[in-house]
């Protein structure tokens, strides 16, 4: 039995689709709404007896392996690696091809740095004064092994030298953000390389999925030139601060449970209020909700109860989250530390837990909360001050994606402005669709097009043929060779398969991030705005066939794309011989028949 099969027999799909959205029983199978599109009606299917889901709104489907890759943007070898381990499975065949996987070895470099850092900080006698800190910031023992909080001394090299020792290469050393190049750096022994980490207390930052893929450094003594109190591990393959919620492994499960999440600051404010018992917290690493965290948040839950540091930063910050959160449709409310109580939940949970306990219970709701801060120290009665009440709440307003809700809102601010509903309703639709060209003005939109209308024969053969070896992996290695240069850069497509040629020559598989990311920094031409609609393009019309099917369809479409190739350079070299016979150019028309021959005998 193949390592696929054997995990798919031991998860249980249904099971595992529920832990990021809220199935319900619907016949044999079950239903909700899709994660992967905004719908009201949900058309999101899970079959435990085919092991398979399919979205009937947004066309995507495939079985466990599929909607791991959809969900977390994992590579094939990836979340075969990652439910492998949730499986129980041991991997066999596929071994060799994972590990050398640079995000997996630059996982392996953060798993081993992290234990290298926790076993300095308690048993090295150097660590004590970092345990000391610790302590004295009221953390328990117990605590600071769960949280695999560690300690590295103000050494140059320390973790260099000991990584390489373990066999890590240099290369992937620098590329985890754990090694920092010097000018002139010899990568064969090592020397011109330093640890960005020196005499720090280390705190490892995992993912959802509980695996280690950065850290934040706290500087223990205060030095000249030695950088800032905190610093984080840069961006990296497998480091992306926008994407990662601290805590969110440990807390996922409370947060189901109790139904909301407690979002902080900072990393002291979650572990302090785990220890005291609250596990629903997490942490936005003292920057603004994205929208990807907002998304990951509403795996688990719809509600967010959201508390920020008491300066102006902390509340331009949370504003920022709330916004967006809003528009997502997510039910925020705001967390109000009593005055003199802690400026932080950690300070407060020091002080005194019962008043963090009662301001989480106590949280108000976000629009109740904006209507206070606004008309604070505001004159209701001068029609200026009214104005400026009105523009600043109709931008909240604006951002409730509800229209009871929004309704009832507008009615609000007129009993509170003395101001008719009709009037605000005006002021609400001029402020909505400046908020909205605002917001499309961020992103560059891609021209508009028609497929039907713009795209060739051969385009469009191309995309149904790049569709299935950007979604099989073992068609893209069995099959690409087929593929000829000068065939394919004849289509739009032809930047995509140079990129796609060089991976398969390279010997990798494809790097389906790589290819995002590159779209994200260029959006310059078609096909690099196409390679999303490739990917959705492969879900909705292949990914429902068998292997076999899919091969054969596979054989077909190269036949085709040959064959549509030829009829265009043929119809073109005609053209050409059409202009050299009304020019009488018997040797220009000999090289053009010659052309055409060679044409003819092209094959896949």
């Amino acid at each position: 039995m193949s390592d696929t099969q054997l995990i798919k027999d031991k998860l249980d799909i249904v099971d595992f689709i529920s832990e990021y959205v809220q199935l319900k029983p619907a016949g044999v199978n079950h239903k909700a709404c899709c994660p992967f599109h905004q719908e009201k009606t949900p058309s999101f299917m899970v079959s435990r007896e085919r092991q398979s889901w399919k979205c009937f709104g947004c066309g995507k489907g495939g079985d466990i392996f599929t909607f791991v890759e959809e969900m977390e943007g994992m590579e094939f070898v990836e979340a075969l690696k990652f439910l492998a381990q949730r499986a129980g499975v041991e991997l066999s065949g596929r071994v060799s091809e994972i590990n050398t996987n640079q995000k997996n070895r630059l996982k392996d470099i953060n798993s081993e740095a992290a234990r290298f850092f926790h076993n300095f900080l308690i048993k090295m006698p150097t660590s004590k004064p970092a345990l000391d800190y610790l302590q004295n910031r009221d953390l328990k023992t117990d605590t600071i092994e769960e949280w695999q909080i560690g300690y590295i001394p103000d050494q140059w090299d320390l973790l260099t030298k000991y990584l390489l020792k373990k066999g890590y290469g240099i290369d992937d050393l620098v590329a985890s953000g754990l090694t920092i190049q010097r000018e002139g750096a010899d990568s064969r022994t090592g020397r011109g390389y330093y640890d960005r980490f020196r005499g720090r207390i280390m705190f490892p930052i995992k993912d959802v999925h509980n695996i280690t893929v950065g850290f934040t450094g706290r500087l223990l003594e205060e030095k000249e030139n030695a950088g800032g109190k905190y610093i984080n591990t840069p961006q990296s393959p497998i480091y992306d601060k926008s994407r990662i919620i601290y805590g969110l492994n440990k807390a996922k499960q409370e947060i189901k449970k109790k139904d909301y999440a407690v979002v902080v600051e900072g990393q002291m404010d979650v572990i302090t209020s785990h220890q005291a018992g609250m596990k629903n917290v997490i942490a936005s690493s003292g920057t603004a909700l994205t929208e990807y965290q907002i998304k990951l948040i509403g795996r688990f839950t719809k509600n967010i109860k959201m508390a920020f540091d008491a300066d102006d930063a902390g509340e331009k910050a949370a504003l920022r989250g709330i916004n967006l959160a809003v528009r997502q449709g997510m039910n925020v409310q705001v967390i109000q530390i009593p005055d003199g109580t802690g400026k932080d939940p950690d300070e407060c949970i020091k002080k005194d837990f019962s008043v963090w306990q009662r301001a989480v219970e106590e949280a108000e709701a976000v629009m109740n909360w904006h209507f206070k801060r606004v008309i604070k120290n505001r004159d209701k009665t001068s029609p200026k001050e009214k104005q400026e009440i009105a523009n600043l709440l109709l931008a909240e307003i604006a951002n409730i994606p509800y229209a009871v809700e929004k309704d009832h809102w507008l009615k609000e601010l007129s009993m509170e402005i003395n101001s008719d509903v009709s009037v605000l309703r005006e002021d609400l639709n001029r402020i909505a669709k400046n908020q909205k060209k605002n917001i499309s003005n961020n992103y560059k939109k891609p021209e508009k097009k028609d497929d039907a209308k713009n795209e060739s024969n051969l385009d469009i053969i191309a995309r149904n043929l790049l569709s299935i070896f950007l979604g099989n992996e073992a068609l893209f290695k069995k099959h690409w060779k087929k593929m000829d240069k000068d065939v394919l850069s004849t289509s739009k497509y032809a930047s995509l398969y140079e990129k796609l040629n060089k991976m398969y020559n390279d010997n990798t598989f494809i790097q389906k991030q790589e290819l995002r990311e590159d779209k994200e920094k260029k959006q310059k031409s078609h096909e690099d705005n196409d390679i999303e609609d490739l990917i959705l393009n492969f879900e909705w019309s292949f990914s429902g066939i068998s292997e076999k099917d899919a091969e054969n369809e596979l054989d077909k479409l190269i036949k085709r794309f040959y064959n549509e190739w030829k009829k265009l350079k043929r119809t073109e070299l005609q053209n050409e011989i059409k202009i050299a016979e009304k020019n009488n150019d018997e040797e220009k028309i000999k090289i053009l028949l010659s052309k055409i021959n060679e044409i003819n005998k092209i094959k896949p």
